[in-house]
């Protein structure tokens, strides 16, 4: 808690400190690594030199003062041989894998200039060996051989462990700070906002981390209940309109009731039962009950018995296929008013509605089957719309504002399921319903 109490509360101040903790990890790493590379590798540039202080001594030296030199050369270690110039035809360069790889690292890490190139070029092989070779006169070379072949130059010891280090910390660093400071917390938000309920009045973005991911989640809050003050403003506003009406509505009915037999009378009975209805719909529709009922163990397969037999004593063919009893954490009510509206929307068009039921590895679908008529494709996705009503053969001819399958939807999107609709073979529409969760 102490050391997060010292960390800069902004993804600024983070980055800034990231930063210099990586300067530093770099200076004292690469240093480290500098030391071992400079013990492990021999310096080609320093060998170079030294090829050409003894060639410059051998230049002014006489025959035998050479072979002295040579003798004195070879009795510390280093292999001198002086060749005639034209051994150079004869030399070669690296190995084609080493070759390429010499020369991706010399464009990265080039040789130093200093002292001139060999003769031959700085990666001379002679007799299957590398050699560094220098001129002692027009017709005689200096040739040393026998010291370890390697790829590495002072250039590579001296740059490329700052290098590596630089850029593993630093991706090392930014990674862990993207996952821990951005990351997380916009997963986190996004999960909150697929999952958020606007009836639920508690703050569903957390506000913590840096400021800027607070003030982020704070503003999400913000516009949320900004969201849901407007929603329920509306949804007063149509509720007070549609009890209102429903006063006049009242006399209309009775003073259609005083009325002599007739068409008259009879067409104005007509549409005030229709209106009744239109009102009736829109109550239910914002009678959002559903939103706030509780999450409850329950038996899901009475309840859709249940339901079907409902349809079944007013006359409908609707029937139960599925297991006796499986038990779902889900809401009850909820999903009898879901499946009651489905079936409701069957029963208009279809002679033979099938209510089925099936445990999934994780959940439980309800399948609603009707032999009506079909649904077109491109309208399968806007039927769960409020007030969407599609011109085809399901929807001519019927009242209503088309809020019965919007609840559905809202109803499964309460239980965080989905649903799906599709049309049925030969002829009909098959709904699915999936709710997510341990099934007893």
């Amino acid at each position: 808690m102490r050391l997060k109490r010292l960390l800069p509360g902004t993804i600024r101040g983070q980055i800034t400190l990231i930063i210099v903790m990586a300067l530093l990890v770099v200076g004292i790493v690469g240093r480290a690594l500098e030391q071992w590379a400079g013990d492990a590798a021999p310096d080609i540039e320093e060998i170079a030199t030294r090829v050409d202080m003894v060639a410059e001594l051998l230049k002014t030296a006489s025959p035998g003062a050479r072979e002295t030199i040579l003798a004195s050369s070879r009795a510390a270690g280093w292999r001198f041989s002086l060749e005639p110039v034209s051994v150079s035809e004869s030399f070669t360069g690296p190995p084609e894998l080493d070759g390429a790889l010499s020369l991706i690292i010399d464009s990265i890490f080039p040789t130093d200039n200093t002292p001139h190139p060999p003769v031959g070029g700085w990666r001379t092989f002679w007799r299957g060996e590398r050699v560094i070779a220098a001129k002692v006169d027009s017709a005689t070379l200096l040739i040393l051989s026998g010291f370890p072949d390697t790829i590495l130059n002072s250039a590579v010891v001296n740059e490329a462990p700052y290098y590596s280090v630089a850029i593993l910390v630093l991706i090392a660093f930014f990674f862990l700070f993207a996952i821990r400071v951005i990351t997380e917390p916009i997963k986190r938000i996004s999960e909150a906002a697929t999952h958020s309920d606007i009836a639920n009045s508690a703050e569903i973005f957390e506000e913590r981390g840096p400021a800027e991911i607070v003030a982020l989640a704070h503003a999400l809050n913000l516009m949320r209940s900004r969201i849901q003050l407007m929603v329920g403003t509306r949804t007063r506003m149509l509720r007070g309109i549609s009890h209102d009406l429903r006063t006049p509505l009242t006399r209309l009915r009775l003073r259609a009731d005083r009325m002599e037999e007739g068409p008259v009378r009879e067409g104005l009975l007509s549409d005030i039962i229709r209106i009744d209805g239109l009102l009736n719909e829109v109550l239910k529709y914002l009678r959002d009950d559903y939103a706030s009922e509780p999450i409850q163990r329950a038996d899901v397969a009475s309840l859709l018995q249940t339901t079907c037999a409902e349809f079944t004593d007013v006359g409908y063919q609707v029937r139960f296929e599925g297991p006796n009893r499986m038990i779902i954490d889900c809401k009850p009510l909820a999903i009898m008013r879901a499946v009651t509206n489905l079936c409701d929307n069957s029963v208009k068009f279809a002679t033979e509605v099938i209510v089925c039921l099936r445990e999934c590895k994780t959940g439980c679908e309800i399948t609603v089957i009707d032999n009506g008529p079909g649904i077109p494709e491109h309208l399968r996705t806007q039927v769960f719309e409020p007030f969407f009503k599609g011109d085809d053969a399901r929807t001519q001819g019927q009242d209503g504002f088309g809020l019965g399958l919007s609840i559905v939807a809202d109803i499964v999107h309460a239980h965080h399921g989905a649903l799906s609709l599709a049309n049925n073979a030969p002829n009909g529409l098959v709904f699915k319903i999936f709710i997510p969760g341990p099934v007893g």
